[in-house]
This record gives C-alpha cells, sequence and structure tokens, in this order.
C-alpha cells in the first residue's frame, strides 16, 4: 500500500504510488504525497501533493495543497492551494491563498477567507445592466 519515506532533514512523508488504489479516509500528521488513487476523505495536518497521476473522490481537508491531478470533491486549504496547469478539479474549494496556473481547470466555487477567518464568496462581477438572479453557474 503507501510507504512512509524519512527525509534527508529528519522528517517524515507519506507516499501513496502510482497504481495503488486506497477506498477509505486518509489521515496524515504530515505531508502526504499521492500517485495513485484514493475513494474517500483525505484529512492531512501538513501539505499534500496530489501528483499529475493522482486522483481523489473524496473530500480533502488540508494546511496546504498542490495538485498536478484530479480530484473530485471539495477542497479546503487551510492555508495555501496551488493547482498546476495539469490540474483537474471538480468541487468547490475553500482557501486562504489560491494560486493557479494557466491550464488548470476548477470547475466549482471558491469561497476566499483572510487571516482573521471572515470569508469572503467569490462571485463573477456582473455588468450593471445583468440581473444577477439571471446567471447560473455551470458545471
Amino acid at each position: 500500500m503507501g510507504k512512509i519515506n524519512e527525509d534527508p532533514c529528519g522528517g517524515l512523508h507519506n507516499v501513496l504510488a502510482t497504481g495503488t488504489v486506497l477506498t477509505g479516509a486518509i489521515v496524515a500528521e504530515s505531508d502526504f504525497r499521492l500517485d495513485g488513487r484514493v475513494e474517500g476523505e483525505i484529512n492531512c495536518k501538513g501539505k499534500i501533493v496530489i501528483g499529475p497521476k493522482g486522483y481523489v473522490k473524496g473530500n480533502i481537508l488540508t494546511d496546504n495543497a498542490e495538485i498536478f491531478g484530479s480530484v473530485e470533491g471539495s477542497i479546503r486549504a487551510r492555508e495555501r492551494l496551488v493547482l498546476k496547469s495539469s490540474a483537474v478539479i471538480k468541487g468547490d474549494i475553500f482557501i486562504q491563498t489560491l494560486e493557479i496556473e494557466p491550464g488548470a481547470k476548477l470547475n466549482g466555487s471558491c469561497t476566499m477567507s483572510g487571516k482573521d477567518g471572515v470569508a469572503a464568496q467569490a462571485t463573477p462581477s456582473l455588468s450593471p445592466n445583468v440581473n444577477p438572479a439571471t446567471v447560473q453557474k455551470s458545471r
């Protein structure tokens, strides 16, 4: 299944390798790299990296995330979320800081909170002649 690697600086990080499929919840106390497939919730108290072949069908709660692969579910990053150009996200994101590379795909809503924890819903800008009730979000 997964393996735990110790880096030269003495810290631990978890790895779920390509070709590995896990069904169920994952709770990680340290950084986590996913190159396989997970069907279930992920709760990571460090940074999670979803590699280019990585796939998650479920919700993610983490401090920081860097996504190269695909996620079907919501992502809650307490600090920073980075969507690389190959990322495909189908779900809502709740973040403090967001970085999106050109080519990344996000189909869902984005809610950003400041350092004080006050959330502001990201909404499309509307021209003065558009009635907000007629604007539909495509998924």
